[in-house]
């Protein structure tokens, strides 16, 4: 160890990391210990008993490999601490000479592409490896580096400017943390907008729906629930994945409901009028603004907090930083906001798995076809190989969707 002061910033992040840690690797043994030996009767008709065991199967290798990456992760971070890496970097770039906000964007620039490359392994593993072994990758080589490469360049694009404003705003303006946090909601609110139009269809191609009854069924629900539906649009998500799934983005004149190619492909039409009234579910009952306000007030405080904490010697110190700095401060308040994330995250999940419930009731209610949303979730379920059976706690602690054994039986309820 180098310079470092063992206070009780130190003790207090060491500790959440670990502890953290800790107990998902326990909910993690606790979920694959909760495994049973035959299909639930609800998944019969959709999931044989080899094709059960090969969902057991994946949810293990997923479990294993995620708890390899979580120490892997550890030790990197742990190790480039404890040896002076912050403030190593911080005396080097302060020695090329430029000004605090250059400096800052060099910086924290550095530590965002060692991390993207540090993880890039586990990635290409995780695509060609698991994804691939279990029949589900569909990305060659060359697009995974292709989309690597386009992460970077719009990290770049998008995120140097904000930076770039929030480091000058905390450099330059009084009660920076409140102007910090009205750029940062301008920026989220934008790319609500920006994304449908023009983030998403760098990485995928969108199709309209085309003529017929799937369109005819589903403008005949949207006019029912009184949806002003813009477009409906196919994804070629079977570029990259034979896994299955649809969503809702924008707002105003850019909302869009995408289905994947293989969703369409592998379901009957009053399954994918289902899933498309589960989607205007979350429209109507206000999930997507709802969860809009979260992030907006919750970045509010997150800024009100890095306003208290910047530059404090303590911190600094913990971390063997010799000059208090603005971005450096950044980057501390992000590791020390990391496990409070975490813990913020179980309310956040249990949110969600609420609204989830909530639009699953919508759709039963709005289409009088209950079973058709069941009947939807089964053959996700079994196309996707989904550990039908997950232990509560695990799902306490991860899920931001309810077990779909769950939502079935309130579907029916």
């Amino acid at each position: 160890m180098t310079d470092l002061h063992i206070n009780g910033w130190f003790v207090a992040i060491v500790l959440a990391f670990v502890l953290l840690w800790k107990l998902d690797f326990f909910t993690t043994l606790l979920n694959m210990k909760s495994f049973k030996s035959q299909v639930p009767a609800e998944f019969v008709d959709v999931m044989d008993p080899e094709q059960f065991e090969i969902s057991k199967d994946y949810t293990r290798v997923k479990a294993v490999f995620g708890i390899g990456v979580s120490i892997f992760m550890l030790v990197v971070f742990f190790s480039f601490w404890w040896l002076g890496g912050f403030g190593w970097l911080d005396e080097k770039v302060r020695s090329f000479g430029y000004g605090n906000l250059v400096n800052g964007l060099i910086y924290i620039g550095i530590l965002f592409v060692g991390l993207q490359i540090l993880t890039l392994p586990l990635s290409w593993y995780s695509t060609f490896g698991i994804e691939a072994k279990f029949g589900f990758n569909k990305m060659t080589p060359g697009l995974f580096i292709m989309d690597f490469f386009r992460g970077l360049i719009l990290a770049a694009l998008l995120g140097a400017p904000l930076l770039l404003a929030i480091l000058w705003i905390f450099e330059s303006v009084p009660m920076a943390w409140f102007w910090g946090w009205v750029v940062m909601t301008g920026f989220m609110l934008i790319s609500v907008f920006l994304a449908p139009t023009l983030i998403l269809p760098l990485y995928n191609k969108f199709t309209p729906l085309g003529e017929g009854e799937l369109k005819d069924e589903i403008f005949a629900m949207a006019a029912k629930c009184q949806f002003p539906v813009k477009e409906i649009s196919i994804m070629d998500g079977s570029k990259r994945s034979t896994k299955s799934n649809a969503f809702f983005t924008g707002f105003g004149p850019t909302k869009r409901i995408v289905l994947f190619d293989t969703l369409v492909n592998n379901h009957t039409v009053p399954e994918l009028v289902g899933v498309l009234a589960h989607e205007i579910g979350h429209y109507k009952k206000r999930h997507i603004v709802k969860g809009i306000l979260m992030s907006i007030i919750g970045s509010g405080v997150m800024f009100f907090l890095l306003g208290i904490l910047k530059d404090n010697r303590a911190l600094f110190d913990a971390f063997a930083v010799k000059e208090t700095s603005t971005y450096v401060s950044l980057v501390l308040f992000g590791i020390l906001m990391q496990p409070v994330s975490q813990i913020l995250g179980i309310g956040g999940s249990w949110l969600s798995r609420k609204h989830e419930f909530e639009a699953d009731a919508y759709a039963a209610e709005v289409t009088d076809r209950p079973e058709a949303m069941a009947s939807a979730l089964r053959k996700l379920s079994a196309d996707n190989l989904t550990n039908l059976t997950p232990h509560p706690a695990y799902v306490f602690l991860n899920y931001s969707h309810p077990p779909v054994g769950e939502r079935i039986a309130a579907l029916r309820d």
